[in-house]
């Protein structure tokens, strides 16, 4: 689920990736659901492709995510713009105790935090790998028919 969800550097938000081109494709907003192309030449990042350091390896974003769902029970995240950096460290060791606290930094657990309340805004409530494993199951069985007729 998360492969489609795409951020592009210097456009707030979050965005859905809707089809692909040849050099470009087409992403929709998910603050304000307008359609924008996107080139070869931006600078692109599937939120399924980010992880956070811990002190052993990276963990995926899906986890994290489905740990704050867990933690918030599904609800959005009370964000104040004012909140400290210690508070923002304090909040994320309850969702992921191991993180690297060196390099994981406040300004990149906010940007969690907000990319969570947007997801869970626009309707985005699983977080894990079932769904493309569906996609990818039923893409399976279309192409064993296709195959046959």
């Amino acid at each position: 689920m998360l492969k489609k969800i795409l951020s592009i550097p210097g456009r707030p938000g979050l965005f859905k990736l809707i089809s692909k081109g040849k050099n470009m494709f087409i992403a929709e907003s998910m603050i304000d659901q307008k359609r924008i192309p996107v080139y070869s030449k931006d600078k692109v990042v599937s939120l399924g492709d980010i992880g956070i350091y811990t002190d052993d390896e990276e963990a995926p974003l899906a986890q994290i995510f489905t740990s704050i769902k867990q933690k918030e029970n599904g609800e959005k995240i009370a964000i104040s713009p004012s909140i400290k950096p210690e508070e923002l460290r304090a909040y994320f060791a309850e969702v992921l105790p191991n993180f690297d606290k060196e390099r994981v930094y406040p300004s990149d657990i906010k940007k969690i935090m907000n990319w969570y309340n947007l997801l869970i805004n626009s309707g985005f409530t699983e977080f894990d790998k079932k769904e493309e494993s569906e996609n990818t199951e039923e893409n399976k069985t279309n192409e064993t028919k296709n195959e046959g007729e």
